[in-house]
């Protein structure tokens, strides 16, 4: 079994360099790997119309429609910027799409995967968008709210999000959080939690059991490897100076 894990592109345009990046190592996992794995907030705002009307996002789209006719599965675990994936990954790609973690099995190992934003259980009003994100009034909005409306709103919370995520990383010890929640998981049975969100990239392996973060393709351009049972962490590209 060969996979790759990736989260957080948080892809906007085509010209950036994260997206040429990314479509770079999209193609060249053609043919190579089993499974891609991605573990939400590929885009920086995603929601499933009957159509595609995010032409900024159809490069990408194709690159992942290249890897699905050249044998490889998507499974796509959704995240707090994309969310009710729509018939484009359920019809035209096949994914398998989880609105929430997943539990996989994977060569003997019992795999939690998740997105990660709902990791901590004391960010109330984080829990409270989150349940409005994936709840059925979505998919009901897609039917009366243009596309370009819907990006508007979605470009005004994350412009809000962002102000606030630098006082977060302060209030919130992310590693500290994620590692807390991984060992809740290890008792329950899993034997990896692979997750997203928090942009660090680690892996704590002990006793077993494996902790991955995938980190982000924003700066640190790090993505997750299982290889016949082996977990990795790895990096496409060193980031910029500044970027450390």
């Amino acid at each position: 079994m060969h996979a790759i894990f990736i989260a957080d592109a948080h892809l906007r345009h085509e010209g950036d360099e994260n997206y040429l990046l990314l479509m770079e190592f999209l193609d060249g996992l053609k043919g190579s790997i089993d499974t891609l794995f991605i573990l939400g907030d590929l885009f920086e705002f995603w929601v499933g119309y009957e159509t595609v009307p995010f032409t900024h996002y159809l490069p990408i789209l194709a690159r992942l429609e290249e890897l699905v006719k050249s044998g490889v599965e998507i499974v796509y675990v959704e995240g707090n910027h994309d969310f009710n994936m729509g018939p484009f990954f359920t019809k035209t790609l096949g994914a398998r799409v989880y609105p929430d973690s997943a539990i996989l099995p994977i060569e003997g190992k019992n795999v939690y995967l998740c997105h990660g934003d709902n990791v901590n259980s004391r960010d109330y009003s984080h829990r409270l968008l989150r349940w409005v994100l994936h709840s059925p009034i979505i998919p009901l909005a897609t039917h009366i709210i243009p596309p370009a409306v819907a990006s508007w709103i979605a470009e005004k919370m994350s412009a809000q999000s962002k102000k606030k995520h630098g006082r977060r990383r302060h209030q919130w010890d992310y590693t500290a959080l994620l590692r807390s929640f991984a060992a809740e998981r290890f008792r329950e049975g899993c034997d990896v939690v692979v997750s997203g969100h928090f942009h660090i990239p680690f892996k704590d392996e002990a006793d077993g059991t494996v902790l991955l973060s995938l980190g982000d393709w924003i700066t640190h351009f790090t993505y997750g490897e299982w290889r016949d049972g082996v977990v990795s962490l790895k990096r496409y590209r060193e980031p910029e100076a500044g970027d450390r």
